[in-house]
């Protein structure tokens, strides 16, 4: 009998996990953290990220140069937020922001970590160096307002944007990008090497702006040790954009050559505005302010994003939008018709959707991005906000897709007789690791995991019938 492996792994597309200021410091080992609070912005962003309860705590703790008993800390929160107590108490453990100390006596006690307390209370009373600021540097002669800088960052971002749909319309993007999407799972290469947007890619494009600039930053920090940077010098250059001012100039003056080299890839991503690589000076857009908050403003691009969409019950798509990136994410699960300056005319047909799906777009995913975008006339209308013939029809092209499921598994075949066959199909069977099998041909598959089980009872069942 011959047993050669077969089997087909399934793949699998995790949901995009878009983490906040705090779950990504939590994943950063303690010493980093401790060079981190080195720098009094980052302090501060953290500080200010805190549950309420946390950031009572720190304030009351600030001034106190001994170990304060854990029982009067918690006598600080009433009983009825007890739950809410033991998860602060767990976020400053995981932040490194306080630590526990032994008291006089043999009574557990916290007390903040001496080098974000020192920094925190430069940020919050005065003191430290200061930023260059535009005022110590001549005056530009050519200031960008921040209108300009809108347009800009809006015009660098869709470039990202727009290569990942696919469209027409793109302008140039560097390949440090593309290497990032691909790094991030948002795009895959096909076999003849061309990109392709992927599941996890499509749910990147539903994300407001400053959600998607916060996600891609988290994934450039993933590879900012390959490309020979300091991950706490550029996160700390981060968070100093995070606090400038909108229409505000900085200085490059001190930065050294690794930072000016981060410097030129936000300038890539549209974070920041600089004339050239030799300028001395940059401009901060909106997408570097508040960055790992996302509580930025809304950009003109986001408030376009407002109910554009009418869906017919003849799988007629009316957008009444003037964006190229509109109408290209439409273009990846719609067949186009028509375009007007102000409207597109397209239609969901079956060929248009099972290209979006094969791409690894959901149906959930295109029926969410319809009624996300629904136009105010259909919301008005009254639930259901799209027709449900349409909403069903996309489910059922998808369904045709998931008839079959696919195990990785081991084939055995070739058997010497009937009985050889019956004995090990049962004992495969009992054993809850037969997936297929067929008596006339005597061939059967068994999963993977019961393999070296279903080969040790056949050698010992060979020995013994011999």
């Amino acid at each position: 009998m011959s047993a050669p492996p077969t089997g087909q792994n399934l793949l699998r597309s995790s949901a995009l996990e878009c983490k906040d200021l705090h779950e990504y410091l939590k994943s950063r080992p303690p010493e980093i953290l401790n060079r981190l609070y080195h720098n009094p912005p980052i302090c501060l962003a953290v500080f200010r990220e805190l549950p309420t309860i946390a950031r009572h705590y720190v304030m009351r703790l600030m001034f106190v140069e001994q170990p304060v008993p854990q029982a009067v800390i918690a006598s600080w929160c009433s009983k009825l937020h007890s739950d809410d107590h033991r998860n602060v108490v767990q976020v400053l453990n995981e932040l490194n922001v306080w630590k526990e100390a032994s008291i006089p006596g043999g009574m557990p006690g916290w007390t903040l970590n001496s080098t974000f307390k020192k920094n925190l209370k430069i940020v919050l009373i005065g003191g430290g160096k200061p930023w260059t600021m535009s005022t110590q540097m001549e005056t530009d002669n050519k200031p960008r307002d921040e209108a300009f800088l809108d347009s800009y960052a809006i015009q660098r971002w869709e470039c990202l944007l727009h290569y990942m749909v696919g469209s027409s319309d793109q302008q140039g993007i560097s390949a440090d990008a593309v290497r990032i999407l691909l790094h991030a799972g948002l795009m895959n290469q096909e076999s003849d090497g061309s990109p392709v947007i992927t599941k996890a890619g499509f749910q990147f494009l539903l994300l407001d702006t400053a959600s998607q600039v916060w996600y891609f930053i988290l994934q450039y920090l993933d590879t900012i040790e390959a490309r020979g940077l300091d991950l706490v010098e550029c996160l700390t250059f981060l968070f100093q954009l995070n606090f400038s001012i909108l229409g505000k100039y900085y200085s490059t003056e001190g930065m050294s050559a690794n930072l000016l080299t981060f410097l030129q890839h936000l300038r890539e991503f549209g974070l920041v505005f600089q004339r050239n690589r030799k300028s001395g000076r940059f401009y901060p857009t909106r997408l570097a302010l508040n960055i790992a908050t996302g509580k930025n403003k809304p950009m003109a691009r986001d408030i376009e994003k407002e109910g554009y969409i009418v869906v017919e019950t003849n799988y007629r798509v009316y957008a009444y939008t003037s964006s190229q990136l509109q109408v290209a994410l439409l273009g990846l699960f719609c067949e186009m018709l028509y375009r007007f300056p102000n409207l597109v005319v397209a239609i969901l047909t079956r060929d248009s959707v099972r290209q979006a799906l094969k791409s690894g777009i959901t149906a959930l995913q295109i029926i969410g991005f319809l009624r996300q975008h629904a136009h105010g006339k259909m919301i008005e209308a009254g639930p259901p906000t799209l027709p449900p013939t349409v909403v069903d029809q996309i489910k059922l092209w998808e369904n045709e897709r998931n008839r079959f499921t696919f195990s990785e598994g081991v084939l055995y075949s070739q058997f010497l007789s009937q009985t050889d066959f019956e004995t090990l199909r049962d004992h495969a069977s009992s054993t809850g690791v037969l997936i297929w099998h067929n008596d006339r041909k005597r061939t059967m598959v068994v999963a993977k995991a019961g393999h070296d089980d279903v080969k040790r009872y056949w050698k010992r069942f060979s020995k013994t019938s011999n």
